[in-house]
């Protein structure tokens, strides 16, 4: 129970893959001889990144520009995608964003969205690729969650929520899903410097010191190792291995007000 091997009928499929994590990630499959699925709405991106891969790598790429925050958007994709012929043999589930602020003050459609990508497009992709992965019992799945999915998260409530559903899906599927040929790991990166942060709101400040940044280069690299290994969790960066102990064992009665008073 592994990251398959590459095969001409198969393909990595990496959504939010034009920029950041994401485009990492591609890159760390297209090293491994996978043909690739990349999918983001920025298509010139996308058309940018599948042209390095196919001059460095000699692999396929298919660009599929898509929403993936409305189902009819991921329909769509799951059928353009059966359209190539291809079955999606590792899902690379990095797509999604974080807002920052106060929950009654933040604007309520894009908290909707937020939730529907970062939660619905997860669960949906997710349990439409599945099913064949364990049928052909060969498959590796990486959801993306974060070091927030430890703990709340004052300032960022709705993202640290939604992080904590991803990993708790991934846990659970983790478990259920080895039994068939089936990878499940969940990725859990504190601070990358990524567009993240822009989107997000200005909540880089209070992401954290120094130490505890990380590039998404180095993120992806010990994530797809983790796929390699059959892990359950990966949680990249040393100094943020340890604040994930820290959020995951430490009694909210505790940690609760004093994430309050620091303003974290």
């Amino acid at each position: 129970m592994s990251l398959p091997n590459p095969r001409p009928e198969g393909a990595a499929l990496v959504t939010g893959a034009s920029s950041g994590i994401g485009a990492d990630l591609a890159r760390e499959l297209a090293r491994r001889g996978h043909a690739l699925i990349l999918v983001a709405r920025r298509a010139d991106r996308l058309e940018e990144l599948a042209s390095e891969l196919r001059s460095e790598h000699d692999v396929r790429v298919e660009v599929l520009p898509a929403d993936l925050s409305e189902r009819e958007g991921r329909n769509d994709l799951l059928e353009r995608i059966a359209g190539l012929g291809l079955e999606v043999d590792v899902l690379l589930n990095n797509a999604g964003y974080g807002l920052s602020g106060r929950f009654i003050e933040l604007d309520a459609d894009r908290q909707d969205q937020m939730i529907r990508l970062n939660v619905e497009a997860v669960h949906h992709l997710a349990r439409a690729i599945a099913p064949g992965m364990a049928e052909r019992k060969s498959g590796a799945i990486l959801l993306l969650a974060s070091v927030a999915a430890f703990q709340p998260v004052f300032g960022m409530s709705d993202y640290a929520a939604t992080k904590a559903f991803v990993l708790s899906l991934g846990e659970t599927l983790h478990e259920e899903l080895k039994s068939r040929g089936v990878t499940v790991t969940t990725l859990c990166p504190g601070p990358v410097k990524t567009e993240f942060w822009e989107v997000a709101g200005g909540a880089q400040g209070a992401a954290g010191a120094k130490p505890m940044w990380t590039t998404s280069d180095k993120v992806a690299r010990e994530a797809v190792e983790g796929l390699e290994k059959g892990a359950r969790v990966v949680v990249p960066h040393g100094p943020v291995k340890a604040a994930a102990l820290g959020g995951r064992y430490t009694p909210r009665s505790i940690l609760l007000p004093l994430m309050k008073k620091t303003g974290m």
